[in-house]
């Protein structure tokens, strides 16, 4: 097992509603280079899926109204400026089921992306298989304070041994 990867803080934001869940995933969409494996943390109903919307937006994937929660399909793919596969390993209990819906070939296909032809790996509940992300994998945590959500964004710090994840020309 890979020792733990060296996170760093890079933004806070807080959403009162799903609107402004939204407006805080096209935000985030700007954070993230043309490649990348994003998990999304949170307990149930804590606003992922919501975010989510607002990332494919935010990087021109296709419409938040057509985002929807892959919970029980697994996966969900969105494609324009930039392509998006999105994960829900909710249902999944074994890291051994992750790899038999072809999470390896999605993670080959975020390694390969350019600034050209971006792809971004967007996966709920994925801190259940940790063994499966690289070290270069950042963290979107959302956490509810009462009507709040905290939402926390948390990127490989440049001292990580396979930052080198990000796509050439990608900004940390």
């Amino acid at each position: 097992m890979e020792p733990p990867t060296p996170l760093t803080h890079r933004g806070i934001w807080h959403a009162d509603s799903s609107e402004e869940m939204l407006a805080c995933g096209r935000e985030i969409a700007r954070e993230l280079g043309p490649s990348a494996v994003v998990l999304l943390q949170g307990e149930m109903g804590a606003g992922k899926t919501t975010l989510a919307k607002g990332i494919v937006e935010g990087l021109g994937a296709g419409r938040a109204d057509d985002v929807s929660s892959p919970t029980f399909t697994l996966m969900h793919e969105y494609s324009g400026r930039a392509r998006v596969i999105h994960l829900d390993l909710y249902r999944l209990e074994t890291e051994a089921q992750a790899l038999a819906i072809g999470v390896e070939e999605w993670l080959d296909e975020a390694r390969q992306a350019t600034a050209a032809e971006p792809c971004l790996l967007l996966v709920e509940w994925g801190e259940r298989f940790p063994a499966l992300w690289p070290a270069g994998h950042t963290e979107i945590r959302i956490s509810v304070e009462g009507d709040r959500r905290r939402i926390l964004l948390r990127r490989p710090s440049t001292e990580s041994p396979d930052f080198g994840f990000q796509a050439e020309g990608a900004q940390p």
